[in-house]
């Protein structure tokens, strides 16, 4: 069957950015800044992380998870997308459609399971304080990220390897600009019953689920603030939930807009904007996020500063 998929298809066609040949340069020097931006804002998370002992604590073990999966999410697209632009050739090898889908889904599903594990984070240091050591071992969550990884790569292995199957034949145009999964069964001329089922199984599981779970866990957390309610308690939960919150309205509500409540016919401009709120904004926007709005990294980072000054 693979074999069938190569002999047709060698090649799809991502049109999903039309622009005017005029304005081609300017768009790529927007998108080449954003990419440059969400590199280096990742990254200074991570180092961040890494250098201040003071920030070596589950929350910020997540953060450096989440900074690297953003890093990664964004480097999927974004350089295929910049070489199309400059080349302005905008197809796709089948084996590198198929490539893009699986570390797109690997990336993708990993940022809702550790937004997901940082409002446990969060539930557990707000609810549980007395606890959250004992809860929240440096053990405990290093399996758990284990375990996330090994969840994130088989599911999208399984999906990649269901659409390997699949035969396409004359239209290979994809309205986007990425191979997603869901255009690509568009295009299948073969059965994608199983790749459907499939889909609707394992996104209840890892992304309604996640979603619910963080929900129920804000919910814990605006519950017990409510029993003792006190501007300290109030300040407390905004100081260490709000950027988390913001990362979460972010990737959450477009992907619900895009997936779960899709436009009408002749919306492939505002898909298109609303994939790359979540494939390129989202990702570039979550170290200004978890800087500008944390004590903690701000104090990091300063110190990271001076100590450098010092050194000169």
């Amino acid at each position: 069957m693979i074999m069938k998929n190569q002999t047709i298809t060698t090649h799809f066609l991502l049109l999903g950015l039309p622009m005017q040949p005029e304005h081609q340069h300017l768009f790529y020097a927007l998108f080449l800044v954003m990419y440059l931006t969400t590199v280096l804002g990742n990254l200074l998370i991570i180092a961040l992380v890494q250098l201040d002992s003071h920030l070596h604590t589950p929350m910020y073990l997540f953060l450096s998870n989440l900074s690297f999966s953003d890093l990664c999410f964004s480097s999927v697209t974004m350089p295929k997308m910049l070489q199309n632009i400059q080349s302005q050739d905008p197809s796709i090898p089948y084996g590198g459609c198929l490539a893009q889908t699986y570390f797109f889904m690997v990336f993708g599903d990993m940022e809702s399971f550790l937004l997901t594990a940082m409002a446990y984070d969060r539930y557990v240091a707000i609810c549980f304080p007395l606890h959250y050591s004992s809860i929240m071992s440096l053990k405990f969550c290093a399996c758990l990220l284990l375990l996330l990884w090994m969840l994130t790569t088989s599911h999208a292995m399984m999906h990649t390897l269901l659409a390997a199957r699949l035969s396409f034949c004359e239209n290979n145009v994809i309205l986007n600009f990425f191979c997603d999964l869901f255009v690509l069964l568009k295009l299948a001329c073969s059965d994608t019953y199983v790749n459907e089922l499939m889909i609707f199984i394992m996104s209840s599981l890892l992304i309604v689920v996640p979603f619910f779970l963080i929900v129920m866990s804000y919910a814990r957390i605006i519950a017990s603030i409510l029993k003792a309610p006190s501007t300290q308690g109030i300040y407390k939960v905004f100081s260490t939930c709000g950027s988390h919150l913001s990362v979460v309205s972010l990737f959450y509500g477009t992907i619900i807009g895009l997936y779960l409540c899709p436009s009408g016919n002749n919306s492939t401009i505002k898909e298109t904007a609303m994939a790359m709120m979540y494939t390129v904004v989202t990702p570039m926007l979550n170290p200004f996020i978890y800087s500008l709005r944390n004590r903690d990294m701000k104090r990091a980072l300063i110190k990271v500063i001076c100590s450098k000054k010092i050194s000169l």
